[in-house]
């Protein structure tokens, strides 16, 4: 049985690494999920593959469906995902093409169907959330990543923001007052999500550019493109070395 799942964030739609083998439509109680999952090897092992913003990249940030693509992970018996996500850098060390692997959350997001437990279970439910990625997991991403002389860095507070617009300098001033390292707009409710599904998770995170009011006056869509092409085939180099190990 596959035992690790590999959701592709802006960028990372495909996996050319990636041996296909087959892929499966699921249905679950909360719609279809993005796309088929893909199964195939890695590196030798047994992956599930699923583009969280569809095969063509069309599902906008605030239009994934996180319930169905984790609920369709969940239901196929799989118990560790890594997210892949590509994010904006805020403080000093989160430059252009570097690789994140964070530690903590702030959910800035709003209006997305955000939990499993809507009123439908008997009992008022609450999920501990004080660490809200799998440690064990994002510890063998940290080592795959000095395995493979990555520039890499550990621990980081995601910000996820609504989408699909990027953040005024004003908006990003007040992420990096609350402590926030990067921002993006996928890594809420889905972590939420996984957890209450006691799914061990973990996000790869890929800067993509330098966050509204960090870098040049406006934020140029080809030096995004071309950093965040350079930042995903360090992701495929990343996952190739790890996955031997986690997979």
């Amino acid at each position: 049985m596959t035992s690790l799942a590999i959701i592709g964030g802006t960028g990372l739609t495909q996996l050319k690494c990636l041996e296909i083998e087959r892929k499966e439509v699921l249905l679950t109680p909360y719609g279809e999920p993005s796309a088929p999952i893909t199964y195939g090897k890695l590196a030798g092992k047994e992956v599930a593959f699923l583009p969280r913003h569809g095969n063509g990249h069309t599902i906008p940030p605030h239009q994934v469906n996180y319930r169905a693509n984790i609920w369709a992970i969940h239901k196929l018996g799989i118990e560790r995902v890594i997210a892949i996500a590509a994010v904006g850098g805020i403080t000093e060390q989160m430059s252009p093409k570097r690789i994140v692997f964070p530690n903590q959350i702030i959910d800035y997001t709003y209006g997305r169907e955000q939990t499993y437990f809507d009123g439908h279970t008997k009992d008022v439910t609450h999920v501990d959330f004080t660490h809200p990625y799998c440690e064990e997991l994002r510890q063998a991403l940290l080592k795959g990543a000095q395995a493979a002389s990555l520039d890499a860095v550990d621990g980081a507070t995601y910000g996820a923001t609504q989408g699909p617009r990027l953040e005024t300098a004003a908006e990003i001033a007040r992420l990096e007052r609350d402590g926030c390292d990067i921002v993006g707009m996928t890594g809420m409710p889905e972590a939420a999500l996984a957890r209450e599904l006691s799914l061990c998770y973990s996000t790869c995170a890929v800067v993509a550019n330098w966050a509204a009011g960090k870098g040049a006056d406006e934020i140029s869509m080809d030096e995004l493109e071309m950093s965040l092409k350079d930042g995903m085939d360090k992701v495929r180099t990343l996952l190739e070395t790890v996955i031997p190990e986690i997979g």
